[in-house]
């Protein structure tokens, strides 16, 4: 009997044991289940606050976006520069649209796409330049084979598509950075970073940098796609395509404003002769047009001499600058018995009776003749050109070489960096800097910037092409080598426009690339992050 007794109490405080063990570990297992749901809930909560701010927060930049498409569309300046609004970051408020009477901050800034160098239109030179630029050698063999091989590969349809061609390297394409690590110990080590986390580099290990400068750019910082510009005048009228115009609209091609604007630049003989001659793949081909053409010489070059009439050498002579021995036009001299005219001492009347030959074209021969001297045979009326480098000059900003509605690839000088602007034919850092620092100026009385206010427009910027002339430092070779890269204005643009909370961190960015080349604004490329 005792020994049932002990034996049950034994098997009692047993199964007691047993009993508070399952407890405690059925207490265990649902507090850990517990802390995990918790947890859970708290990951849940916590992804849909931030969820709720990204989409707050993109809510603000694409409202930043949309007021700077507002403020583009309002921009009726005939040019396009730094010195103009729309060139300023942009920062606003937006209602937050969840939590009455808070407000959701943006800010937005503006990059003209005409200040970088366009991949898809610059020849092997220009990226060689680029290439030196972001710190490739120049005069490296291999230099030039990844420039040839970039322009072998045109059209791109983003820039980070250069990755692809053969011999780039990711230093040429992103650039460097230069790095100090601070260790917790406080000691500082340089490195080149791999990833970036909340404006802080992180190195291939792993380790938290903070990113101090930018050492070297990369084709990503000064290279673009998207430079756009209007195939019009600076009064907005269409260019005229000298490669595919008629001798009428030749003939109503005037020089630029400033530049003897106003004076029709061709005659109909003017027009004729150039079209038997073109074909022109750039502008500087243009000063070395002749006013009389391979056909037109065919024509005449019977009807001309530079021999004296009747044989009286005293009456056929010429002084230094190619006068008849009566000045211009001295009647005497100017036909020979047989009614072959002497270019050296025919006056503009007498030249305009040979078929082919008008007054521009005579006026040219004759103005030859004054500032060269004779013409020794009568090839040499060949060497009699169609435009003087004042008018080249005036008319530069009403023609074009290619048809369409838009240009591409033009260096906007009034927004691009010294650096850039350096890189172009016939350009040097002394040149460019001299484009800088005059649009930089104050405008003087006489400039049509003074059709502004000063809260529109500041410093001096141009408002065409043909005011690079007048530059000290930019002569006639330099601006007849430049003139086919550049523009004074843009109608491509980068509009980045970003979320920012309290402290100034970016929630949101929303990117476009704008054309607002036609009527309407039009967003080319759009990505969000």
């Amino acid at each position: 009997m005792l020994f049932t007794k002990r034996f049950s109490y034994t098997f009692y405080k047993e199964q007691s044991g047993l009993s508070l063990v399952s407890t405690l570990w059925i207490l265990t297992i649902l507090s850990i289940l517990a802390a995990q749901l918790l947890y859970s809930i708290h990951i849940e909560q916590r992804t849909q606050r931030n969820f709720l701010d990204r989409a707050k927060f993109h809510y603000a930049a694409r409202a930043g976006f949309e007021w700077t498409l507002a403020v583009m569309r309002t921009d009726q300046t005939p040019f396009d520069s730094l010195g103009e609004s729309w060139a300023e970051p942009l920062e606003g408020q937006v209602d937050d649209g969840v939590q009455t009477g808070n407000f959701l901050n943006y800010q937005v800034t503006i990059t003209d796409e005409a200040s970088k160098v366009n991949i898809n239109t610059a020849d092997a030179g220009l990226i060689t330049n680029l290439l030196a630029q972001v710190g490739a050698s120049p005069d490296e063999p291999l230099t030039q084979e990844l420039a040839n091989s970039i322009v072998e590969g045109q059209p791109y349809r983003t820039v980070r598509d250069l990755a692809r061609v053969e011999g780039m390297t990711s230093q040429i394409l992103y650039g460097t950075q230069q790095t100090a690590a601070f260790t917790q110990g406080g000691t500082n080590t340089q490195s080149t970073p791999t990833g970036t986390v909340d404006g802080l580099s992180t190195t291939a290990g792993g380790s938290l940098q903070a990113t101090e400068t930018n050492a070297q750019p990369g084709l990503v910082d000064l290279a673009t796609i998207y430079s756009l510009d209007a195939s019009t005048d600076p009064n907005g009228e269409s260019l005229v395509n000298v490669n595919t115009a008629d001798a009428e609209q030749l003939t109503q091609i005037e020089t630029q404003s400033g530049q003897g604007g106003g004076q029709s630049v061709f005659s109909q003989a003017e027009a004729e002769s150039l079209i038997q001659q073109r074909e022109f793949d750039r502008f500087s081909a243009l000063i070395d047009v002749k006013a009389v053409s391979d056909d037109l010489f065919n024509n005449i070059q019977d009807q001309i001499t530079t021999e004296d009439s009747g044989g009286n050498e005293d009456d056929g002579e010429t002084d230094n600058q190619g006068n008849g021995p009566r000045g211009q036009g001295g009647g005497q001299g100017q036909q020979n018995e047989n009614g072959q005219v002497n270019i050296n001492t025919a006056d503009v009347d007498t030249l305009q009776s040979l078929q082919g030959i008008d007054e521009g074209i005579a006026q040219r021969v004759v103005d030859h003749r004054d500032s060269q001297g004779i013409f020794q045979n009568i090839d040499a009326i060949k060497d009699v050109t169609l435009l003087t480098q004042q008018e080249f000059i005036g008319i530069v900003d009403k023609i074009t070489l290619k048809d369409g509605d838009t240009r591409s690839g033009l260096i906007n000088i009034n927004t691009a960096s010294a650096e850039i602007l350096a890189l172009l034919p016939g350009m040097d850092s002394q040149k460019a800097q001299a484009i800088v620092e005059r649009r930089e100026q104050d405008p003087p009385d006489d400039s049509p910037i003074q059709n502004y206010t000063d809260e529109e427009i500041k410093g001096n910027p141009f408002t065409n092409i043909s005011q690079l002339s007048d530059l000290e430092e930019i002569d006639f070779e330099t601006f007849r080598e430049v003139v086919d890269s550049v523009t004074y204005r843009s109608h491509g643009y980068r509009i980045e426009a970003n979320g920012v909370d309290a402290a100034g961190k970016v929630i949101s960015t929303c990117i476009g690339i704008i054309n607002r080349a036609g009527d309407q604004v039009v967003v080319q490329h759009w990505r969000q992050d």
